[in-house]
């Protein structure tokens, strides 16, 4: 009977996460007046303990007992062999996924909420905002604070408030508050509002209100927590990755093609950085971050210095973006709404070391309802779009007649999108491609600002 899971014991879990930081180069963010960001620049928005992570070059960090305590409640997570998915399409890849649906909230969003919960925790923090698209990350960070005790506030994207009810339903089971975004709430939300009544909402936007939020708290208890962009959060999300090198070792295995989908990053470089570290060390492995064709950060935004957020309470970040201003389309994978890019995924897509993909809507669905009815587990619609390129490199490896082994990220279940599902089995989804137009029009904020320099990582 051949292996269908590969599990690992809680004591096996990773004891530290890897900083890719020890191994690339990166452009630093800078402040308004120009110039690199000092770590008192970030006081009012994160605590220290979480600034000192994001700017260390240190390859390993320990995680804490107390995060590991909590992180155990589902980790390690499974690996999973996608027997009945490659019997499907025919194909002699063999297909694993790491199966990070099995928590709590129900993705791979928790890897870093409970840290950051935690280090605000012990840093004397009594609240924490934050932004969210699909929900996902709301939920988690929800769960983290109630982990620790702690008070929640989350700005939920307006489009994805409306198709997700039930997100809201999660944040506040663990005490989470959840508003829509933009709100009436801040100056940032009403500005919004003010420019488009009837917004979908970004979350440039979204990230702009509890950014506000947290820094316009004048007893200094509060502060603000992202789930995705920032090097920390790579740096958390790592345990995946980590756990999957060790599964897949067990079993004698290494794959041709790791693959995740990549909204502002944090997935995708879970996944991936631990296989980008072998690759920069001379192992050959292909690594494709997947976006939604409607929001092409990767695959066709330029490379420049930006605003992670709407109203520009951000410092600027080197990183892919189509524009802090720009509102993606209103399309169902809320996590991956993003308008820039992780600047640490951004570099090595300048660099060649990882090969961005997109794919459409309804492409992501076929694929995501391809593998539904196979496996049996329902995706995430973000999730669906690395099942895509999973399901592309399973068809040429046959085309091929090569054996590979493909390694994708089941990001999160789609059992609280089953909305957008029945959308799209009455053919009422639709593809958003982005006009060039628009794109251009979008970009002309960049006239004004830096450029990165040209780094090389090897």
């Amino acid at each position: 009977m051949e292996v269908r899971k590969v599990l690992l014991k809680e004591d096996e879990i990773p004891r530290q996460w890897y900083n890719i930081l020890a191994d690339i180069k990166i452009n630093p963010p800078l402040g308004p007046d120009g110039n690199p960001v000092k770590p008192e620049d970030l006081a009012p928005v994160f605590p220290m303990n979480l600034i000192e992570q994001e700017m260390s070059d240190q390859r390993w960090i320990d995680i804490p007992d107390e995060v590991l305590r909590v992180l155990t409640i589902w980790r390690p997570s499974p690996l999973v062999r996608a027997l009945s998915l490659e019997k499907a399409l025919k194909t002699p890849a063999r297909i694993y996924f790491k199966n990070e649906s099995v928590s709590p909230p129900g993705s791979h969003k928790p890897n870093t909420a409970v840290p950051q919960a935690y280090y605000n925790k012990v840093f004397g923090i009594k609240k924490m905002t934050t932004e969210t698209g699909a929900g996902q990350w709301g939920s988690a960070l929800s769960f983290a604070c109630c982990q620790f005790g702690l008070e929640c506030k989350v700005y939920m994207v307006r489009v994805s408030f409306d198709q997700k009810p039930y997100r809201k339903a999660m944040m506040e089971s663990w005490g989470g508050r959840c508003v829509a975004s933009p709100s009436a709430e801040t100056k940032a939300g009403r500005d919004a509002l003010e420019r488009d009544p009837n917004t979908p909402g970004s979350l440039g936007i979204a990230i702009s209100e509890a950014i506000e939020a947290a820094v316009s708290d004048t007893s200094g208890q509060t502060r603000y927590s992202l789930g995705s962009v920032l090097n920390h959060v790579m740096l958390h999300q790592t345990i995946m990755g980590l756990e999957a090198k060790k599964q897949l070792d067990l079993i004698g295995e290494y794959p041709d093609i790791v693959i995740g989908c990549a909204g502002g990053g944090s997935n995708f470089a879970g996944i991936a950085f631990p296989f980008v570290c072998d690759k920069i060390n001379g192992r050959q492995v292909e690594i494709y971050p997947v976006e939604p064709a409607a929001c092409p950060t990767l695959t066709r935004a330029p490379f420049v210095y930006d605003h992670g957020d709407t109203a520009r309470y951000t410092p600027l970040l080197p990183m892919h973006s189509l524009g802090h201003a720009f509102v993606p389309p209103p399309f169902h994978a809320g996590g991956l709404r993003y308008h820039g890019m992780a600047p640490t995924v951004s570099q090595l897509a300048m660099e060649g070391i990882i090969a961005p993909r997109s794919v459409t809507q309804l492409s992501a669905y076929e694929a995501g309802v391809l593998v539904a009815r196979s496996e049996g587990h329902i995706p995430a619609p973000e999730t669906t779009h690395a099942l895509a390129c999973a399901v592309e490199e399973a068809h040429k490896a046959r085309e091929e007649g090569k054996e590979k082994v493909i390694l994708v990220n089941w990001s999160g279940h789609g059992l609280l999108d089953l909305g957008a599902y029945e959308r799209y089995f009455a053919h009422e989804l639709q593809d958003y491609p982005l006009d060039e137009a628009v794109m251009a029009e979008s970009v002309k904020v960049f006239a004004n600002h830096p450029r990165p320099a040209a780094l090389k990582s090897r």
